[in-house]
């Protein structure tokens, strides 16, 4: 992503997060929540799950689990991934 375009996205925080503990000792699953602040005041979240495999204090493997559409309709720019989605179609 260009920095001109992340400069223009709206600033988040990383809240609510809880860490579960797994039967498999080097498997974590965290739960948050991305929190946006936009121009309008409002701040939406949007809920992740990510999973990861930790060994030896390095994460080897990851998975994210977020829904786009959701990210950017809180973003405030599901416009713009339309619109783009859009031009590649035709």
């Amino acid at each position: 992503m260009p920095p001109e375009v992340r400069e223009s996205l709206p600033k988040r925080q990383v809240v609510d997060v809880v860490v579960h503990e797994t039967a498999e000792p080097e498997v974590v699953v965290a739960e948050f929540a991305y929190e946006f602040t936009l121009p309008d005041g409002s701040m939406p979240k949007v809920p992740c799950v990510f999973v990861l495999r930790v060994r030896d204090g390095q994460i080897i493997e990851s998975r994210d689990y977020i829904d786009p559409i959701r990210t950017y309709t809180a973003r405030g720019d599901l416009d713009r991934l339309i619109a783009s989605l859009r031009k590649d179609v035709s």
